[in-house]
C-alpha cells in the first residue's frame, strides 16, 4: 500500500513562509535570489501550488535549511544524523546545528601547533562560547592571554580582538556556541543552598 503524502505536502507552504520570515526576507527578495516568480512563491506558501524539487531546491539553499526539514519529510526510522565535517588549514569543524539563524553549535578539532606561531587577532560580528573537551586551548582576547583545559569554558564578544589555537603540539577538541548576530547562550542553574 502506498502511503498518502497529502498531509506532508499540505504542510510545506507554512514551513516555507516560516523559513522566509525567520530570514526576514520579502517574497520579492526571495524571487530575486532564486528566479522563482513572486506569484509562484505566494501560491506555494498559501498551498495553492504543489511544491516540486525544481522549486524546493533553490529555496532550501537560500534558507540554508535541509530539504527534508523544509518539507517535513516523514521519519524513515533511522535516528542517525549525518554530519558533514569541514576541514580548513588542518582544523576540522563539524556543524552540530541543522537550523538556520540563532546560536549555532560546532565541534572543532584544532591541530597541535608547530613552532611559535604569533597570534593574528581578528574581529567580526558575533558572540562566542567555547568549552574545552580535550587538549589545551590558547585564547588571546585583546591584551589578555589564557590557556583553557578540559572542562573550562570561556565566552566573549567577537568585536574584541581575538585568536585561539592549540596551546601546544597536541590537538585540542572544543565545542563552540556561536551567535552570528551577537546572540548569547543562556545558562540556567539552581542556586547553591
Amino acid at each position: 500500500m502506498i502511503p498518502s503524502y497529502d498531509k506532508v505536502l499540505d504542510g510545506v507552504g507554512p514551513r516555507l513562509r516560516s523559513a522566509r520570515q525567520r530570514r526576514e526576507l520579502t517574497l520579492g527578495e526571495v524571487s530575486t535570489a532564486t528566479g522563482i516568480s513572486v506569484s509562484t512563491l505566494s501560491r506555494l506558501e498559501s498551498g495553492q501550488r504543489r511544491p516540486n524539487l525544481e522549486l524546493l531546491l533553490p529555496l532550501a539553499q537560500l534558507f540554508r535549511t535541509p530539504l527534508e526539514e523544509l518539507i517535513g519529510a516523514p521519519s524513515t526510522g533511522d535516528p542517525r544524523i549525518h554530519l558533514r565535517p569541514v576541514s580548513h588549514s588542518g582544523a576540522t569543524v563539524i556543524p552540530l546545528t541543522r537550523r538556520p539563524g540563532g546560536v549555532q553549535a560546532f565541534k572543532m578539532v584544532l591541530p597541535g601547533r608547530v613552532g611559535n606561531e604569533a597570534p593574528t587577532l581578528q574581529v567580526h560580528e558575533g558572540y562566542d562560547w567555547v568549552y574545552i573537551l580535550n587538549g589545551r586551548l590558547r585564547l588571546v582576547l585583546g591584551d589578555e592571554d589564557f590557556v583553557l583545559v578540559p572542562g573550562e569554558a570561556a565566552e566573549f564578544d567577537t568585536h574584541t580582538p581575538h585568536w585561539f589555537a592549540s596551546a601546544d603540539e597536541h590537538p585540542v577538541e572544543l565545542l563552540s556556541l556561536f551567535g552570528h548576530q551577537g546572540e548569547r547562550m543562556h545558562v540556567r542553574a539552581k542556586p547553591r543552598a
